[in-house]
């Protein structure tokens, strides 16, 4: 609707709340255009342009290309999205209950709070949503980050399947994690009591095929944390590397099992780029 379609609402109340709607999607969208406008001048500056080239080119002062390189939306914000996120976290009954509802451990209520810090670092907000059994989450929607092995999210599971380089395995020794590639497997040294875990990061395919979402998942809880801590100090390097493009890499995690704190994630893989963007 247009400002005169909004000026013509003859009811105040519907007047008001179509204004604000409209406010709101004009913002997100002007948010959007100055983190691309940033990325694009960061990366004139990558390229070996000064400022003042680049004033030329794009037809501003100096000082005012100065300015946008130091403030407005970080372009590295479009690897969690582009407006307000879904954080969607696999839960579990409780048990004993003779009503139970779903609930999240401990490590897994971290990473969201992890997550949801790093989001309003970005300007961003973020929507809190527990997933109960069995694990039917939404995907179809932007700005989604799911958050949960597929072992408490089986649909996702599915979805990862179509990683043609890393995924998740199980046999009678438990779950872990693989290069479809090599057929190298990945066990979490946490079930033969080392506190360290491996998890799982990436962008994958939206069933519906109109974008992606950005998954996060351990084989044990720790390693959904330790991937979580791995997104929050690695944001900027890779959004260098893929941009919006589909990935995926595996992370490897040392954790205090006294503490359940993660004190160091690295790369256990190099970066597999998928095809397609979002």
């Amino acid at each position: 609707m247009s400002h005169s379609g909004v000026v013509e609402i003859r009811d105040p109340g519907a007047r008001a709340r179509k204004a604000s709607e409209l406010i709101d999607e004009h913002q997100a969208a002007v948010n959007e255009l100055s983190r691309l406008r940033r990325a694009a001048l960061d990366e004139m500056v990558s390229q070996g342009m000064t400022q003042t080239q680049i004033a030329g080119v794009v037809g501003m002062t100096r000082a005012r290309v100065s300015q946008l390189l130091s403030s407005g939306p970080r372009p590295e914000r479009a690897m969690l999205g582009t407006g307000e996120l879904t954080i969607a976290v696999g839960g579990k009954f409780e048990a004993g209950k003779q009503d139970p509802y779903a609930v999240v451990s401990a490590e897994m209520l971290a990473a969201y709070e992890k997550l949801s810090v790093l989001a309003r670092r970005l300007g961003l907000t973020s929507e809190y949503k527990v997933i109960p059994p069995p694990g039917m989450v939404d995907l179809n929607r932007a700005n989604l980050i799911v958050i949960g092995s597929p072992r408490i999210l089986p649909f996702v599971g599915q979805v990862v399947a179509a990683d043609t380089r890393f995924g998740f395995c199980a046999d009678d020794d438990g779950h872990y994690l693989v290069n479809h590639q090599t057929g190298e497997a990945f066990r979490s040294p946490s079930d033969s009591g080392e506190p360290v875990d491996y998890g799982y990061l990436g962008r994958l395919p939206r069933p519906d095929g109109r974008g992606t979402f950005l998954y996060l998942a351990g084989i044990h809880a720790m390693g959904t944390l330790g991937v979580a801590r791995y997104l929050h100090d690695h944001l900027d390097e890779l959004y260098r590397e893929v941009k919006n493009r589909r990935f995926s890499l595996l992370v490897a995690c040392t954790y205090d099992p006294r503490k359940r704190t993660i004190e160091k994630v690295e790369a256990l893989t190099s970066i597999h780029r998928g095809e397609g963007g979002s």
